[in-house]
């Protein structure tokens, strides 16, 4: 009698289960039928004690006469009670195994999208971690190894492809790309990564053919989910990348909820010089961005309609006009120019919004077009992490840091490794004085770039806000970058009471870095109390379009200007004054936004 209630009270309890949740019920009623089968079984072993069942039916144990035995058939109707229970309680196991289970898990996939899209974080959709993936830089296998950037850079456009899927959890270029060259296992990759999946391959090119080998591998147990090697001519290399990305897509078995997205198309040649030239543009050298506006030039020259590539030109612009290696009307200029026709070849490419609202931002001083753009960016494609970057800037521009904030920990969230997101985040939290959180941060940032340009400027920077001059003139005294070293060194000496010093290394800063960073100048001047020529400088900041003026509104150094008559007219000079920063409408957060730390 136990084993026959046994058997029938797990055969209730998941049809319950199963049932309820169908009508809406949610588990309450589930949980109440267990509760009273599991009050009940005592009880039914009492009465199965007490009471007999007979062919008359049931009778009390102390009522019958035991000299005359039990029917045999009595005994064979129990056997066959409890063989119908058994044969149900296998039926609905199948059925549960092979229809029910694959409907419950579709139903609840969908359900968790919805509640995601609701709340506007699709990272509550993938909380699990098993619908996260990085993608690892293939494997050059060329005979030269001269063909990094096409293995590198195919790699980087299945990532970009699968980044384009809400549901899907990419972990960030810089973050997967950091284990290149390195022997390090599936696990310890995962582990720091924090995902359920890894993509590899490998890459060979020979003339106009090309090998990729891809295997897509489950972090858990190191298990191989899928491989596959496409021989094709080079113009076939989009067709392929779509097959891989479609592939993964369906092993990760998220296909329900949107089809893979598509590679955009150019010609082969270009592509490869637009490859490399990306790559190169990340190195930040004078002879890297020279090479790389090349490149750019000559992808341009085969497919002058590749929008990605005049997107990837006006970047370098950018960075050229930065870096001292264009001046910077004529870079900010052609820049522009650039961005205005990926614009005009494709209206609705996140990137070129992004790019534009940068140039903007930081050359313009116009927010209102750069909230136009960044919006519009970010409309377009709310997981890249490059748009995300962008609005966290244009929100602290504004002031809303709390906001600049947020997106800051969303890209750290996703590129854990990546010492830029680290670094940006040390502002945010520096500008909202919290120093503690920045410098955190920022030692972060140098564990994983140890000449980070700005570092340890901006540690010593905080630690002199905290009242260590000590811990602040050693950490500007490590700074590789010599004009940050240059602009730090008279604040320290301030703040120490060496006058002398202070005062010769403010005119060395003058003497050699007057239009480069005038903005900065009048960061030391106010600092040291001269607010007369503050003011002066951040006039000559307007003049020579200094960028570092994006960030005035937050600037904890011209804290002894603010009560100054002169302040809220220099503000509305250049609109940023707190009426016209808020007519501003940039509301935007991140689809997934996280305050928990990395």
């Amino acid at each position: 009698m136990a084993g026959l209630y046994l058997v029938g009270a797990w055969l209730v309890v998941q049809v319950a289960s199963t049932v309820f949740p169908l009508f809406g019920f949610g588990a309450t009623p589930a949980r109440i039928a267990v509760i009273v089968l599991a009050v009940g079984f005592f009880p039914a072993l009492l009465f199965s004690w007490v009471f007999e069942w007979t062919p008359d039916g049931l009778k009390k144990e102390a009522d019958l006469d035991r000299t005359q035995p039990l029917p045999p058939a009595t005994g064979k109707n129990l056997d066959r009670s409890i063989m119908v229970l058994l044969a149900l309680a296998l039926a609905y196991f199948a059925l549960d195994k092979f229809v029910f289970s694959p409907m419950r898990q579709s139903a609840e996939l969908k359900a968790a999208e919805q509640q995601a899209r609701r709340l506007g974080r699709s990272d509550a959709f993938t909380a699990s971690g098993d619908l996260s993936i990085a993608v690892l830089p293939f494997a050059d296998m060329s005979s030269n190894h001269d063909q990094g950037y096409m293995s590198d850079g195919l790699s980087e456009e299945l990532l970009n492809l699968l980044a384009q899927i809400p549901q899907l959890r990419v972990i960030a270029r810089t973050s997967s790309f950091s284990f290149k060259d390195k022997d390090v296992d599936i696990a310890t990759i995962a582990g720091r990564l924090h995902v359920a999946h890894i993509l590899e391959g490998s890459v060979r090119t020979s003339g106009k053919l090309i090998r990729i080998t891809a295997k897509l591998i489950r972090t858990a147990d190191s298990t191989q989910l899928w491989s596959a090697t496409y021989e094709r001519k080079l113009d076939d290399v989009f067709t392929v990348q779509d097959q891989i990305s479609a592939a993964v897509v369906a092993q990760l078995k998220i296909k329900l909820l949107g089809a893979a997205p598509k590679a955009r198309q150019t010609d082969p040649v270009a592509y490869a010089d637009f490859l490399q030239a990306r790559q190169l543009g990340r190195l930040g050298t004078t002879e890297a961005l020279g090479r790389a506006e090349v490149l750019y030039r000559q992808t341009l020259a085969i497919d002058a309609r590749y929008a990605p590539a005049w997107v990837g030109l006006s970047s370098s612009y950018t960075n050229q006009a930065i870096s001292g290696l264009r001046p910077v009307e004529e870079g900010h200029r052609l820049a522009r120019a650039a961005i205005e026709q990926a614009l005009a070849i494709d209206p609705d490419l996140a990137a070129a919004h992004a790019q534009y609202g940068f140039v903007a931002m930081s050359y313009d001083g116009d927010l209102a077009t750069a909230a136009l753009h960044i919006n519009r960016a970010l409309a377009l494609a709310p997981d890249d992490l490059s748009v995300a970057i962008n609005a966290a800037r244009l929100a602290q521009s504004l002031g809303r840091l709390k906001q600049a904030i947020a997106f800051d920990e969303y890209v750290v969230a996703r590129d854990p490794v990546n010492p830029r997101a680290h670094y940006n985040l040390g502002l945010d939290y520096s500008f909202a004085m919290r120093p503690d959180e920045a410098i955190d941060h920022w030692r972060t940032a140098l564990s994983l770039s140890p000449d980070f340009i700005g570092t340890q400027y901006s540690i010593g920077m905080a630690l002199l806000a905290k009242g260590d001059t000590a811990g602040a003139l050693t950490a500007i005294e490590h700074e590789p970058s010599d004009p940050w070293r240059a602009i730090g060194l008279p604040m320290v000496y301030h703040a120490m009471g060496r006058k002398a010093e202070s005062d010769a290394a403010l005119a060395n800063l003058i003497r050699d870095y007057d239009k480069d960073a005038a903005y900065n100048i009048a960061c030391v001047l106010a600092r040291r109390g001269e607010i007369d020529h503050a003011f002066e400088w951040l006039d000559k900041a307007v003049t020579y379009h200094d960028g570092g003026l994006s960030d005035v509104e937050v600037e904890l150094e011209f804290a002894s200007l603010h009560r100054d008559p002169r302040w809220l007219p220099f503000l509305r000079k250049i609109g940023k004054a707190p009426e016209q920063l808020a007519a501003i409408h940039f509301d935007a957060l991140p689809l997934a936004t996280t305050h928990r730390a990395p």
